[in-house]
């Protein structure tokens, strides 16, 4: 081993501790916190595509001045190209007429959902339709009765009852 020179010095062992237990202290606060963030950030996200979806199938309602859905869905999606009614064809509540009081023709696309929607007879031929909804699939599966009401689920069929 060599001996060191006049004015070199290294740390003590002692000082090499006192760091090694203060970044130990650090990493015991520090680490429990960041896992309590990210599980929340987690929880708050799925409320907040529910809520996202619930306002955009009331407000589609109301756009389209429903009172009931003609067709609720019973078997939960993930796609709001097809939610919650991409199947009417014909009845009463049915989309025959749109917003502007003009019949709706082969080209325009059946049933009312929250992306990619058609609010006037011609919105599918000029590409000029409503989202609702800013992407096509969600991170979480969703039906809704016939007033509007949606139910969020984890994966398709699973309604979810953890109340996170």
């Amino acid at each position: 081993m060599r001996l060191p020179k006049r004015g070199e010095r290294g740390f003590t062992l002692i000082e090499l501790l006192i760091v090694v237990a203060i970044l130990g202290v650090l990493a015991a606060v520090v680490i429990p916190n960041v896992g309590r963030f990210i599980g929340r950030g987690q929880s708050e996200a799925k409320e907040t595509e529910f809520s996202t979806i619930q306002s955009s199938v009331q407000s589609m309602m109301t756009d389209n001045e429903l009172s009931l859905l003609p067709n609720p869905v019973t078997t939960s999606t993930n796609n709001m190209g097809a939610f919650p009614d991409a199947t009417s064809v014909g009845g009463s509540a049915d989309k025959l007429t749109d917003i502007a009081g003009a019949t709706y023709t082969a080209t325009d696309k059946a049933g009312f959902i929250l992306y990619q929607h058609d609010r006037v007879a011609d919105d599918s031929a000029t590409g000029n339709l409503s989202n609702y909804v800013a992407t096509q699939t969600t991170s979480y599966w969703y039906t809704v009765d016939e007033q509007g009401t949606v139910i969020q689920h984890t994966a398709t069929g699973h309604i979810d009852t953890t109340g996170e």
